[in-house]
């Protein structure tokens, strides 16, 4: 599993020109899932997410979480962190998870963040979607569960 964490001062996400999901300051989070990941997995890594201190304190150090800044949560799920590019230049993408399952975790990923961050909003699994966000800092953290 991997995501792709920015910090962001405000992000949005469309479907169709119409607004699905919008967050003030927080974490928009691409979610790449692999086709061996597991709920287990999923628990991991939003354990790191949560408890991520990226958000600066009074003294200007990267020392807040999510929960110390009352920050927000855009989730998006992005099949495409499973990009395969050895070969040739049209990345393949057989790595990532079948779309059922896929969506499965997923929504999971959005249900248990959303018992940790009241303001939890979402993509729209397999839709085309549209991102809009003001990256903070800029500030981008990628998490592998295969590095955890």
């Amino acid at each position: 599993m991997r995501f792709v964490i920015q910090r962001v001062l405000e992000s949005e996400v469309k479907v169709n020109e119409k607004t699905i999901g919008k967050i003030g300051k927080g974490f928009m989070v691409l979610i790449g899932i692999s086709g061996s990941d597991t709920k287990e997995i999923a628990d991991k890594m939003i354990k790191k997410l949560i408890g991520m201190r990226i958000f600066e304190d009074k003294d200007g150090r990267t020392n807040l979480s999510l929960e110390a800044v009352n920050g927000e949560l855009l989730l998006i799920s992005q099949f495409t962190l499973y990009a395969d590019c050895k070969k040739g230049n049209r990345p393949g993408f057989t790595k990532a998870g079948n779309p059922d399952m896929a969506s499965e975790l997923y929504e999971y990923i959005i249900k248990k963040c959303s018992e940790y961050v009241s303001v939890t909003e979402r993509g729209e699994f397999g839709a085309d979607m549209k991102i809009s966000l003001i990256n903070d800092g800029p500030f981008t953290i990628i998490l592998d569960s295969d590095e955890l």
